[in-house]
């Protein structure tokens, strides 16, 4: 049986990532223990809220270092996703530094609401393991005030008013800026795709 740690985060979405997991016949550990999380096979950092927050949580638990030095396949979701670049326009804090780039708050525009709320389309930019069985333009679920740029790691963008990275990959860390765990059938096939391939 696979280990699969779930970054104990404090984020809001935990209980429905680990549901998700359960879907698929992965029994995942919530855990904030360093030693555990070192120990798994896949890492999962799940998040909801405010960058500034999320950093100071996984500083008072200790657990910077140890999500900066992993060498198992990793991958954040949502603010999860987020905490993986170098910094955050939220709270104007340094994130994890695994993934170049800032994040930034999504422009306001005529008739693009903010936070970014509901299903939007992926656009494909390069090959990944990720995406095995998921299509150019399938649709998933965001919840998003503030986006990842569109880098050499963006593996597939979506756009609100102007794009951003849906979903990104380097080496080891990956992460999805949508929900998977609210996104059907293609939420659930790249959560097998990470269980089952990692970042390859």
């Amino acid at each position: 049986m696979m280990r699969v740690a779930l970054v104990d985060s404090g984020g809001a979405n935990i209980g429905s990532v680990r549901y998700a997991l359960d879907r698929l016949g992965v029994d995942a550990v919530v855990t904030a223990d360093a030693e555990a999380i070192r120990a798994s096979e896949r890492v999962i950092l799940p998040g909801v809220g405010a960058a500034d927050v999320a950093m100071a949580r996984l500083r008072e638990l200790g657990l910077v270092e140890t999500l900066r030095t992993l060498q198992q396949p990793l991958l954040g979701i949502c603010l999860g996703m987020q905490l993986l670049f170098e910094s955050s326009e939220e709270g104007g804090v340094e994130t994890l530094g695994l993934l170049q780039g800032r994040v930034a708050k999504l422009p306001e525009a005529p008739g693009v609401r903010i936070p970014h709320m509901g299903w939007n389309r992926l656009v494909i930019r390069r090959d990944s393991a990720l995406l095995a069985g998921i299509e150019a333009g399938a649709q998933c679920y965001f919840v998003h005030s503030y986006a990842a740029p569109v880098t050499e790691d963006c593996v597939a963008s979506s756009a609100h008013g102007v794009p951003f990275a849906a979903l990104v990959q380097r080496g080891n860390v990956a992460g999805a800026q949508f929900h998977p765990e609210r996104s059907g059938t293609t939420g659930a096939r790249l959560l097998e795709n990470f269980i089952r391939s990692g970042c390859a």
